[in-house]
């Protein structure tokens, strides 16, 4: 909250008056932490950790109020480089102790200032709630902020009206359990209920079914933080429905996305529940004070260099926090690095695990792509008029999971359901040791809300093994579990809430393989951010020709992407050199076959090949209906926002009518505009055997050979079969002759077109 400078008195940290609008966060830095980093080859210092040394802010570390050293870099495996400024002490000479005392003192007067002002406030907003609310309880971690918002709390709130529920994951820290330890003793010394919540996974054993998590995959908080937590919640209130408020020691200067979080929210983790920040504005020099100042042990890994104290091996964590926790209990993150290798589907030599450990590609996995344990054998296709989705049901439960849909009945392989006031027939047949559903493809495209849930019921079929996150996302408790065979409650009124999770499981999200996922490009499909081409920008190109890139009017963000954009169009090469294409171009700007060829070259792009891949011809796609599918593509919060707004843009660029599709209003306000794609009317067969020829270029490097070109009739033989619906796949081993041609354009004008 407070701004604050070094103070060479005291080797610490001054508060000052002024309110800070942005903190480098901070940390004392103890001796340990300068073993394992090596800085004892360089300084001396005693070994002892009853003060800190200095404190480091980001990655500089200041002594006595001089930046000492910096480090850079580092992985699991690397240290960070260290790079040495200057001798904290004359010619070697020992490092002296931050003066804690002093700096207490010196403190002091702000730090009541900002503690009373936080009680204070939480007490109101105590007063307010209270006669709302079933229960207030602290979500403690046992890291820093979580000890210092509990601390706050029992202060501000009476002891009988609060509870402590400790959310063991079962990958903490070691050390954590010595704060845990403490902090249950304190408890019971103020009469404060002091509770362990813990999934009844093994983390270990979930790793291994769901795979490791990752930044877009983040299934292991709501497995073995949230999910257990309410479900203790329940037992103990013996309640369905719970309205509590938990007290969690978040802080806005730790990230740009928590930065955003308000000081009390409602439903935003949980629906129903209430979050409250009592800590949100203080700082981490605030916080560490705070534990000086009140005699409150800081947590041990503080002292060996960890920034921040959650799970020990976490896809969120920085390279630096990789590397000290790695150094401080190998033992412990070995497991999880085990079953990464264990799971990885390329089976990599030794040394390309190792840089895809170190390089933290592990952590960027969207879905089960690259996995031994995907969801290969569950798959979708449309065939003669009906969509069929083939998947597993070993626990037997979709007439269960069927009741959280709608009324149904079953005759035979027969299902008829109601559905907000409407009936749908559909069919579940078996398929040796699996199930396929088959569903009229014109339901599909007419009633996406009734499609969605109800796929949604199959892939839960396909991926529970009872997590239970459903049966806490269920307000009126109308799903249980025994193992992993789910029961759900004949009242059930179905609200759809159990089905609100991505694609309706964790598991499934987390394991699935789209269609043609295996060929997605690696790259963002967040190409263009906000700045999608326009078309006086493609005049400006016209017009200026070589003389673009010096006389353009394009803004400093617009011209990179607009760069981009031409290099996917293939207009421009990797130094922005003009080629064939280029000069067609220039001569013909409103040529339909030039922007036909140059919407072929775009569909290789990840971003435009995203459309061309998932959205189908004629069918209505709305905005919010393209930004949901996306959020299963990319892990970044606006992308998919960001991507739906670029192919409004697009449309009016003039491949509207060659496949990329037509962008009208929409009549509601959830949406503001509608895309349907419709096929070229009139193809050219020019077009169609580039096509064809860019392909083979694109997928030869990828096949290690190729049949002889007879093979091109068999194969037009094989894609006649209403099964086989990609041609591409089968022009993946085949050597594309000149004398060919006439096959060739057969065989696209007959199934890349309608």
């Amino acid at each position: 909250m407070y701004q604050y400078i070094w103070d060479e008195e005291t080797g610490g940290p001054l508060l000052i008056t002024e309110i800070s609008k942005f903190s480098k966060e901070p940390r004392p830095v103890y001796y340990r932490e300068l073993d394992i980093l090596g800085f004892d080859r360089y300084w001396n210092y005693p070994k002892d950790d009853r003060a800190p040394l200095m404190w480091a802010e980001a990655n500089n570390y200041i002594y006595f109020g001089r930046t000492v050293a910096k480090t850079k870099g580092g992985s699991l495996y690397t240290a960070p480089e260290l790079i040495l400024l200057e001798d904290p002490e004359p010619d070697g000479g020992e490092l002296r102790f931050v003066d804690i005392e002093r700096m207490v003192e010196k403190n002091a007067e702000i730090m009541e200032t900002l503690t009373q002002e936080t009680i204070k406030k939480l007490y109101n907003t105590y007063r307010r709630l209270k006669n709302k609310v079933d229960s207030f309880h602290v979500s403690f971690s046992g890291g820093k902020d979580s000890v210092v918002a509990f601390d706050i709390v029992q202060r501000a709130i009476p002891h009988d009206e609060i509870k402590v529920i400790f959310g063991d994951t079962g990958m903490e820290f070691p050390d954590t359990y010595d704060v845990i330890k403490q902090t249950e003793e304190k408890c019971k010394a103020g009469n404060i209920s002091f509770e362990i919540a813990k999934s009844h996974f093994n983390p270990l054993d979930t790793w291994e079914r769901f795979g490791e998590p990752s930044s877009a995959l983040r299934w292991c908080c709501s497995v073995h933080k949230t999910t257990p937590q309410l479900l203790l919640m329940r037992s103990q209130y013996q309640k369905d429905s719970i309205k509590d408020v938990s007290l969690v020691g978040i802080r806005g200067d730790e990230s740009v996305r928590r930065g955003k979080y308000a000081y009390i929210s409602v439903g935003e983790k949980q629906k129903g529940q209430y979050s409250c920040n009592p800590i949100l504005d203080w700082n981490s020099i605030e916080v560490f004070l705070y534990q000086y100042i009140n005699n409150i042990p800081l947590h041990k890994a503080y002292k060996m260099g960890s920034a921040r104290v959650g799970c020990l091996f976490c896809p969120m964590s920085t390279n630096r926090s990789d590397f000290i926790n790695f150094t401080m209990y190998p033992n412990e993150v070995q497991p999880y690095i085990d079953i990464i290798k264990k799971l990885n589907s390329s089976e990599p030599t030794e040394e390309r695990f190792f840089s895809y450990i170190n390089n933290k590609a592990w952590k960027a996995r969207k879905n089960g792509r690259d996995m031994k344990i995907c969801f290969s054998d569950y798959y979708e296709e449309k065939i003669k008029g009906f969509y069929r989705i083939h998947f597993k049901d070993d626990n037997k439960t979709i007439n269960e999971w069927m009741k959280t849909v709608g009324e149904f009945d079953v005759s035979g392989d027969q299902y008829q359901v109601r559905y907000e006031n409407s009936t749908y027939i559909f069919t579940v047949e078996k398929e040796g040791d699996a199930y396929c559903l088959s569903i009229n493809e014109k339901i599909t495209q007419e009633d996406k809300k009734f499609f969605k849930a109800l796929k949604n019921v199959v892939k839960k079929c396909h991926g529970c093994v009872g997590c239970r996150t459903c049966e806490v996302n269920c307000p009126h408790g109308n799903i249980s579990f025994d193992g992993e065979r789910v029961s759900v409650s004949d009242k059930c009124i179905h609200c759809g809430q159990c089905n609100e999770l991505d694609h309706g499981c964790l598991r499934f999200k987390s394991l699935w393989l789209s269609k043609g996922a295996e060929n997605m490009d690696s790259k963002s499909i967040d190409s263009y951010g906000t700045h999608a081409p326009k078309q006086e920008w493609i005049d400006q190109f016209v017009k200026y020709k070589e003389d673009f890139f010096t006389e353009h009017t394009l803004g400093k963000v617009e011209i990179p992407m607009f760069r981009k954009f031409l290099r996917d169009c293939g207009l421009i090469g990797i130094k922005n050199e003009f080629n064939d294409l280029t000069r067609m171009f220039f001569d013909s700007p409103q040529s339909e076959v030039l922007w036909a060829i140059i919407f072929t070259n775009l569909s290789y792009s990840p971003e435009i090949g995203w459309l061309v891949r998932y959205l189908d011809f004629d069918v209505e796609y709305r905005q919010t209906e393209i930004r949901d599918e996306l959020k299963n593509f990319t892990a970044s919060k606006t992308g998919p926002q960001n991507i739906a707004n670029s192919y409004r843009r697009i449309s009016l660029l003039p491949i509207n009518d060659l496949g990329f599709g037509n962008s009208f209003k929409a009549d509601t306000k959830e949406d503001k505009f509608v895309i349907i794609r419709k096929s070229w009317s009139t193809p050219d067969p020019r077009v169609i055997l580039y096509s064809l020829y860019k392909f083979a270029e694109i997928v030869r490097e990828d096949v290690g050979g190729h049949s002889d070109g007879d093979s091109l009739r068999a194969v037009y033989k094989e894609v006649r079969d209403p099964h086989r619906q990609d041609i591409r796949f089968f022009l993946r081993f085949i050597e594309i002759r000149p004398e060919r041609h006439d096959i060739l354009v057969e065989i696209g004008e007959k199934y890349f077109l309608r």
